[in-house]
């Protein structure tokens, strides 16, 4: 008696083990099924139900390879005493024994699959934190891109106009009055810009920015042109905004960097795509690495949005710098019929 309950005792001290051990969790594991065993052959076949306990550690396993070894030598504790038991057992005993004999068995199939289940969960959930974070982070980079491309066009609109009143301010002061105004109404137009960029709720269209382009154009003293159809009716809000947005980005590198005094705008619709086209006579690249085009936060936001479209950035340099952007339609056809993207 004695013996039997310093065994207990021991079998105690495994299960408690077994919860924190990491590197020795094997051999605390074969202690625990091997106390089972012998006290299910020297005491009693009912002992075998201390396997319930060594079931759920079998489990812990996430190798294919421990866990079937493991539950090999399990099963040998489960099975081997019920034989050797069995002169000394009644039919009754066998009928208690072998029904949570089978349940030992499968139990830790169970317990494995729960404890997938878990880690499922638990990764689920981390995905979802990384996604979210990755959304916040998406979003703070548009958002300055938006601020980039806005306050780009506006500042460099601003510093092109107050040059031009430090000029008129004693030939003509009136004009330089006027123009000073113009500064103001600029800049509270970019302040409310600002605002509505940072709610989210600006959404241009390419006729709007053309208009300003066009007077930005016009204060720099560049001759301009627009060709085509500007309205491209028929496309989504934010296929309206990336294209205003690039039209913007590429009218302001003209004023700043191209030393061009021309400068054409078209844009085509086709049944498979929008093509829209910037054009300036100016240095291009070949003249200085002022022009040269690179990978800069105007060009990289640039890419960026129209990736979210599928669409393309093309930059050539033939007797100035052509822009040649390209954004593919979604054809939608009648229900039943699979769309088309072009």
């Amino acid at each position: 008696m004695v013996v039997g309950y310093l065994m207990i005792a021991i079998f105690l001290l495994t299960y408690r083990q077994l919860f924190f051990a990491k590197k020795s969790f094997t051999y605390w594991l074969g202690l625990q099924m091997l106390l089972a065993f012998i006290l299910c052959i020297a005491y009693s076949p009912y002992n075998l139900f201390l396997g319930f306990y060594t079931a759920s550690f079998i489990a812990y396993y996430k190798e294919q390879r421990r866990f079937s070894i493991a539950l090999a030598v399990f099963y040998v504790m489960l099975i081997l005493p019920v034989f050797i038991n069995i002169p000394r057992m009644v039919r009754q005993d066998l009928y208690i024994v072998l029904p949570f004999l089978v349940v030992m068995m499968m139990s830790p199939f169970g317990m494995r699959s729960m404890f997938k289940q878990q880690q499922l969960q638990r990764d689920l959930k981390q995905a979802n934190e990384r996604i979210e974070e990755l959304i916040k982070r998406e979003e703070r980079m548009r958002i300055s891109r938006d601020l980039h491309d806005t306050l780009g066009h506006t500042l460099s609109l601003i510093t092109l106009k107050s040059q031009l009143v430090t000029r008129l301010i004693d030939r003509d002061p009136e004009k330089a009055l006027m123009e000073a105004r113009e500064i103001e109404q600029t800049s509270r137009a970019a302040l409310r810009q600002v605002r509505e960029l940072v709610t989210g709720m600006r959404t241009l269209t390419v006729m709007e920015e053309l208009r300003a382009s066009e007077r930005m154009l016009e204060s720099a003293g560049i001759q301009h042109k627009a060709e085509g159809d500007f309205r491209v009716e028929g496309i989504s809000g934010l296929t309206q905004n990336i294209l205003s947005m690039c039209l913007k980005e590429a009218v302001t590198n003209i004023v700043k960097h191209s030393r061009a005094d021309a400068c054409t705008i078209a844009i085509e619709q086709t049944s498979s795509e929008i093509r829209l086209a910037i054009s300036d006579n100016g240095i291009g690249w070949n003249s200085g690495s002022e022009g040269e085009p690179k990978d800069g936060n105007g060009l990289t936001g640039m890419k960026e949005r129209l990736s979210l479209i599928d669409g393309s950035v093309e930059l050539s340099s033939s007797n100035g710098m052509v822009v040649q952007i390209r954004i593919p339609i979604v054809i939608k056809n009648e229900p039943g019929k699979e769309c088309e993207t072009a």
